[in-house]
C-alpha cells in the first residue's frame, strides 16, 4: 500500500516553498550569505520543531526565511522540492511564496521570483512536473501592504497562476482584504485563501463570498458548521487539507482523530498536502501514507482524494484530463 500511495500520480496545492527549507540547507545557505542562525547545528534547528500552535511555528518559519538572500537560493530551494517530490508521484504542483516576507528585508520581488521561476522551468524539464506559482498576502500585516504588492506583482502576471492569504489567521479574517482579491481576480488572477485551519468557519464563508475564490487552503473547521459543509459539497469546493501539519500545530491532538473521514464521508473534495513539509515531518508521499495508516482510509480513498487534487488544479483543461487519464492508468495497472 505505501508503494502504491507514494506512486499515485497526484497533484499539490498546499506547498508554501519557504516551509520546504531543511535546516542543512538553512546551515548551508545561512553561511553563503553571512547570517548568523540562533541554533549552533542543524540538530539544535530541528529539535525546535515542536510547536505549541500555529503562531509558534510561524515565528521560526520567518527566522529560518532570513537566510534566503539571493535568486540563487530561491531556486536551489525550489528545485530541491521539486526533485524530492517527483519520487512521491506529484505531477503538479501549485507552489506558494510570500513575498512580503522577503520584500521587507530588502530582498527585491523580481529576486524571488526570477529565482522559482527558473527552478521551475528546470524542474519541469528535469522532472516532468507541471509547475505554477500562487502568490500570497500576510494575513497578519495591513491590507494596505498587500495591495502594494499585489501592484509590484501584476507586471509580472503572466509568471503567476493566482493570489492567497495565509500566515496567522485567528483574529485576521479574509473581508479584511476583499478589496485586494477583487483587483487580483479583475487582472485576471485565481484565487485560493486559508481558512478554518484556526480560525472559525465563517472565515470559509467569507473567503468565498467576499474573495471569491476557488480553493479553501484547510478548511477542516468546516465541520463545525454542517450548512456550510453542505454548501462546500454542493459547490464542489475543493479543500487542500494538510493533516500532518494540523497535528504539529495542534488543530488534531493526534492524526487518528483527524476529520477527513467525515469530510469524505459528507461528499468534500478534499486533497492531501504537505504544508511546510520540512517543519511538520513529512512531504506529501509521508502524508499519504500516514494519513490512510491513521485512519484506516481504502486505497478507493486515497484513489479518490488524488483524483480531487488533479481535479482542483488550475491548469488547461486538456492538461487536466491528460493528468487524470495518467491516474486511471496507474489505478488499472495496480488493480488486484
Amino acid at each position: 500500500m505505501d508503494a502504491f500511495l507514494r506512486g499515485l500520480p497526484k497533484a499539490e496545492l498546499h506547498l508554501h516553498i519557504e516551509g520546504t527549507l531543511e535546516p542543512e540547507l538553512a546551515f548551508e545557505l545561512a553561511e553563503r550569505n553571512g547570517v548568523r542562525l540562533r541554533f549552533a547545528t542543524v540538530e539544535e534547528l530541528r529539535a525546535a520543531y515542536d510547536f505549541s500552535d500555529l503562531q509558534s511555528f510561524l515565528d521560526l518559519y520567518y527566522e529560518g526565511a532570513s537566510v534566503l538572500r539571493t535568486e540563487r537560493d530561491f531556486y536551489e530551494l525550489t528545485l530541491a522540492y521539486l526533485r524530492r517530490v517527483a519520487a512521491d508521484g506529484v505531477r503538479r504542483a501549485e507552489i506558494f511564496f510570500d513575498p512580503q516576507t522577503h520584500t521587507q528585508r530588502g530582498v527585491a520581488f523580481t529576486t524571488v521570483l526570477d529565482g522559482l521561476s527558473r527552478a521551475l522551468d528546470d524542474g519541469e524539464a528535469e522532472l516532468g512536473i507541471s509547475c505554477g506559482l500562487i502568490l500570497c498576502f500576510l494575513r497578519d500585516l495591513p491590507a494596505e501592504a498587500a495591495l502594494a504588492t499585489l501592484e509590484e506583482a501584476l507586471p509580472h502576471a503572466d509568471r503567476l497562476l493566482g493570489v492567497g492569504l495565509d500566515s496567522a489567521e485567528v483574529g485576521n479574517p479574509p473581508e479584511r482584504f476583499a478589496a485586494v482579491f477583487e483587483r487580483a481576480r479583475a487582472a485576471g488572477l485565481r484565487a485560493v485563501a486559508h481558512a478554518g485551519e484556526e480560525g472559525p468557519p465563517d472565515y470559509i464563508r467569507q473567503a468565498l463570498d467576499l474573495l471569491g475564490v476557488e480553493r479553501i487552503d484547510h478548511g477542516v473547521r468546516a465541520t463545525d458548521d454542517p450548512e456550510l459543509l453542505a454548501r462546500l459539497v454542493r459547490e464542489r469546493v475543493p479543500l487542500t487539507v494538510c493533516p500532518l501539519s494540523n497535528v504539529r500545530l495542534k488543530v488534531f491532538d493526534r492524526l487518528e482523530d483527524h476529520n477527513l473521514p467525515q469530510l469524505l464521508a459528507a461528499g468534500a473534495a478534499v486533497s492531501i498536502n504537505s504544508d511546510d513539509p520540512a517543519y511538520f515531518g513529512g512531504y506529501v508521499g509521508e502524508n499519504y501514507v500516514a494519513t490512510q495508516r491513521a485512519l484506516g482510509l481504502s486505497a478507493h480513498d486515497m484513489v479518490r482524494i488524488a483524483r480531487s487534487s488533479l481535479e482542483a488544479t488550475f491548469t488547461s483543461a486538456a492538461q487536466r484530463q491528460a493528468l487524470l487519464a495518467e491516474l486511471d492508468a496507474y489505478v488499472a495497472a495496480h488493480d488486484g
